[in-house]
C-alpha cells in the first residue's frame, strides 16, 4: 500500500509515521508513506498556498494550482482518467462524508490512497470536483487542517493490512468490526470471543484479578466459553446503548440481543 500525503506542513506527519503500527508497517515494506510540501509547487516569492474566494467571505481558501501541480508530478491523474479499484485521492474536510471502519476496509484493498490535508476556509471545489474520487471527514467538528484526519485515516487503514498487527484477528474483533457470521466464513471463531456487529467493543480484564478492591467479573474466569461469549455480547450491548445508542439502529443484531436490550 502507497500513501501519498500533500500538506503545506510536511514536517507534521514525523510523529504519525514513525510511530506504532504505521512505523512497523513501513519498515516490514507493507507500507509506504511520501510527504508532499504543497509550497514547493507554487510560483510566487512567497509561496502563496491560498487566495481569498470569489464573491467575498472570511478567510482564506487552498488554491486549486499547486495541488493539482503536486498530484501530477507524482502521476495522480485526472478523476475521469483513474482506476477507481487501484486508487483513491481523498480530500480530507469537515463537509465530507464520515470516516468510517467500513471506509478504512474498502480503502485497504487498494494500492494507492493520495490524501490531501485541507486548510484554513476550505479547498476550491475544482479540487474535489476534477481530482478527489473522496471527500471525507473525521467527525462533526471543524479542525484547523486535515493533517490530523489524515493521520488517523493513514493508521485505521494500515492497521488493516495483512502482515501488519502481531495477531491477524486482532482487526476483526474489536468495535466497529465484523460479526461473527462473517468471521466464521474467514477463520475459525474463538470460542471465547464474540464478534461486535457494529458495536462497541466489550470490557477487558488483566492481571492481577483483585486490584484496588475491584475484582474482575467471576464469569471471566469459570472457564465456559459459552458464557464467557455470552456476557462479552451483553456488555458490548450496554456498552453501545450508553455511549453510542445511534449505532443500534443498524448494527448486526439477534433476536436474543434485541430481548436484551428490551429488558434494559
Amino acid at each position: 500500500m502507497q500513501f501519498e500525503l500533500i500538506t503545506i506542513f510536511p514536517g507534521f506527519f514525523a510523529g504519525p509515521l514513525d510511530y506504532g503500527v504505521v512505523s512497523r508497517a513501513i519498515r516490514k515494506g507493507v507500507v509506504s508513506a511520501n510527504t508532499h510540501d504543497l509550497r514547493a509547487f507554487t510560483h510566487d516569492r512567497h509561496r502563496t498556498v491560498d487566495d481569498r474566494p470569489f464573491g467575498g467571505g472570511e478567510g482564506m481558501v487552498l488554491k486549486a494550482q499547486p495541488i493539482f501541480e503536486c498530484a501530477e508530478s507524482i502521476g495522480i491523474t485526472p478523476l475521469a482518467e483513474r482506476d477507481l479499484s487501484r486508487e483513491s485521492v481523498i480530500l480530507l474536510a469537515a463537509g465530507g462524508k464520515p470516516f468510517t471502519q467500513t471506509i478504512a476496509h474498502e480503502l485497504s484493498k487498494l494500492e494507492r490512497i493520495t490524501l490531501i490535508c485541507g486548510r484554513y476556509e476550505g479547498v476550491d471545489e475544482r479540487v474535489n470536483t476534477l481530482l478527489c474520487d473522496r471527500e471525507l471527514s473525521v467527525g462533526d467538528y471543524v479542525l484547523s487542517g486535515g493533517e490530523l484526519g489524515a493521520a488517523i485515516i493513514l493508521d485505521a487503514v494500515t492497521r488493516l493490512l495483512p502482515g501488519v498487527l502481531g495477531n491477524a484477528d486482532s482487526a476483526r474483533f474489536e468495535s466497529f468490526g465484523h460479526s461473527d457470521e462473517e468471521i466464521e466464513h474467514t477463520l475459525e471463531s474463538p470460542q471465547a470471543t464474540h464478534g461486535s456487529g457494529g458495536l462497541l467493543d466489550y470490557p477487558h480484564y488483566t492481571r492481577p484479578s483483585e486490584f484496588r478492591g475491584h475484582t474482575i467479573p467471576e464469569i471471566l474466569a469459570n472457564g465456559d466459553h459459552a458464557q464467557v461469549r455470552k456476557w462479552r455480547r451483553q456488555q458490548q450491548l450496554l456498552k453501545t446503548a450508553r455511549n453510542r445508542p445511534d449505532l443500534l439502529a443498524k448494527a448486526d443484531l439477534s433476536e436474543e440481543d434485541r430481548a436484551f436490550l428490551d429488558s434494559l
